[in-house]
Formats: C-alpha cells, structure tokens, sequence
C-alpha cells in the first residue's frame, strides 16, 4: 500500500468539490458517448478502477488520468483553458500594483575608456 499525502486524504473543501464535480462532469461524459468504464479504461492505458476513481473526484487519482479521459471524450482543448493567465483577474491586478508608476530616465552608454 502507498503512502498518501495529506492532500490526498484531507483536501482543502473547494478543492474536494471541484474534483468531485469534475469527476461528475467526466461520467457524463462516458454515460452520453455510450462508454463502459471499461472501454475509457483500455483507451487510455489504465485500470478500470482507476476511471472509476476519477469519476468519484477522487484526490490521489493523477492529474494525466483526467486529462486522458478529456482527450478520449474529445474535450482536451478545456483542459489547456485552465489557469489562463488573461482570466486571472487577481494576478494581473497584483502584477499591476507593482508596476511603476512613472517611468525611469534612460541612461545613455558612455564609450569613454
């Protein structure tokens, strides 16, 4: 048995419903294509179980598995959507909150020796 992280036994609250939804979102993907777990599971390389978890938002279930079962539904284009810097409304303001204000006096290159 592998040892887990605390993440993988007790995730933050948002991070346990957005896995649980996705999982969710993932099973209604199959279930519209007419998809046994088994079939996504041969698809994609991994045991049957292991599209089950993901299907329960599981936490320790990899990252490459839910982008794997995206890729066989044909949804991988929503998976490079995520974490798009022009969405982050926060970190452009931070980033803005430290830009200069005015701008800086050019220093010329001296060539004296």
């Amino acid at each position: 048995m592998s040892k887990r992280n605390a993440l993988s036994l007790a995730p933050p609250y948002m991070v346990e419903r957005s896995l649980i939804t996705l999982g969710a979102n993932l099973r209604t993907a199959r279930l519209r294509r007419n998809l046994k777990v088994q079939d996504v599971a041969e698809k994609i390389g991994v045991g049957r179980h292991v599209v089950s978890d993901a299907e329960k938002g599981k936490a320790s279930t990899s990252i490459a598995v839910y982008a794997a079962m995206l890729w066989v539904f044909g949804m991988a284009d929503q998976l490079a959507q995520m974490a798009d810097p022009d969405a982050d409304d926060e970190g452009k303001a931070l980033e803005s909150a430290r830009s200069p204000t005015r701008a800086r006096r050019q220093r010329t290159l001296n060539d004296d020796f």
